[in-house]
């Protein structure tokens, strides 16, 4: 708006499109445009269909054909045109829309992030970890203490042990070359009162196994 148009009260700008309603236009004009393409292909065949039916018959109206014919495809190529300059436009115009898009995505993740670190603060932060660190070292402290053998100080000579262990190895493989079993510390105990007092049951003959038999079909029957 100009200055005197400001100074005595002149319309105010009309706001303009959003990219959306732009978007939208264009591919309605390419929609039209696509049609009219369709329109002038079938006029161009038309007017061919015409310049050779007529042919040598009548000149005229067969020359007339084709210049019609010309001037649609002129049409036609201007179309070709605009359809590529919209079509261009129309790109433009989206890539831009998604780049509004992802910076506002981005701006209110940021403005979110913000308000998030709002109560944060970077110092405090280095101290409490400084003091989680400190206690963790401590908790290993104390566990090391704890694990260690107070009432059984490590005061065994252990390569003594590693020297007796050999010599006990070396016995048993001595004895085993000598085939010589090595002896069980302990032996069970042999119930000698109950094998004296036990006697042993006859063993039973075919005779008792058939009067056993006969029994109990006997009581069967009854």
């Amino acid at each position: 708006m100009s200055f005197l148009g400001k100074l005595f009260g002149g319309k105010k700008e009309e706001k303009g499109p959003t990219t959306h309603e732009a978007i939208q236009k264009l591919r309605e004009t390419e929609e039209l445009l696509l049609k009219k393409q369709e329109f002038l292909e079938r006029k161009i065949e038309g007017e061919i269909q015409t310049a050779r039916k007529n042919g040598t018959k009548n000149k005229r109206a067969a020359i007339a054909a084709l210049k019609r014919k010309k001037r649609y495809e002129k049409q036609l190529t201007q179309i070709d045109g605009t359809l590529t300059q919209i079509e261009a436009q129309r790109e433009a115009l989206e890539g831009a829309n998604t780049n509004a898009q992802v910076l506002n995505t981005m701006k209110e993740a940021a403005n979110a992030m913000k308000l998030a670190h709002k109560d944060i603060d970077v110092d405090k932060v280095h101290d409490i970890m400084d003091d989680i660190a400190e206690q963790h070292d401590i908790s290993r402290e104390i566990t090391d203490a704890i694990s260690n053998n107070v009432a059984f100080p490590n005061d065994i000579d252990e390569d003594e042990l590693e020297r007796e262990l050999e010599e006990l190895e070396q016995e048993d493989l001595d004895k085993e070359m000598l085939g010589i079993n090595v002896p069980t510390d302990t032996l069970p105990d042999v119930p000698a009162a109950e094998l004296v007092h036990d006697k042993p049951k006859p063993a039973r003959t075919k005779k008792d196994e058939e009067d056993e038999e006969l029994a109990k079909l006997q009581s069967w029957a009854t």
